[in-house]
């Protein structure tokens, strides 16, 4: 499994306040949404891309696509769907699909209770 450690400033910043158990729900709902564009970005930084020929006012210009298929955004339930609306600003063509999984608690492995992938 391929891992990335975002390491920004903000977002180190952003989760501290958002993890203080003294931040109020306002600003909770705020820096969720502030830290799901911050790793949007993030993530998509490998996103598949094609190049397209534009015409400008000025002249044809060679610019970027994303490449099909579209991503997917797959929030877990339920606390991901905070993040949703943040992903889907990002990438408005994206296919949204949903995941529910629970803890086993003794085992503590995950099992998926709900799937709701796009084919």
């Amino acid at each position: 499994m391929r891992l990335h450690v975002a390491d920004h400033p903000l977002i180190a910043h952003k989760l501290t306040v958002l993890r203080d158990e003294r931040t109020e729900s306002p600003t909770f709902r705020m820096l969720v949404d502030e830290l799901v564009t911050l790793l949007a970005y993030e993530a998509t930084r490998d996103v598949r891309v094609e190049a397209v020929q534009i015409t400008t006012p000025v002249a044809r210009a060679t610019g970027t696509h994303l490449a099909a298929p579209r991503p997917i955004v797959v929030p877990i339930l339920r606390a991901g769907l905070g993040m949703l609306a943040g992903m889907t600003r990002l990438l408005p063509t994206a296919e949204v699909g949903f995941l529910g999984l629970q803890r086993d608690e003794e085992t503590l492995e995950a099992i998926t209770y709900a799937n709701r992938l796009p084919d």
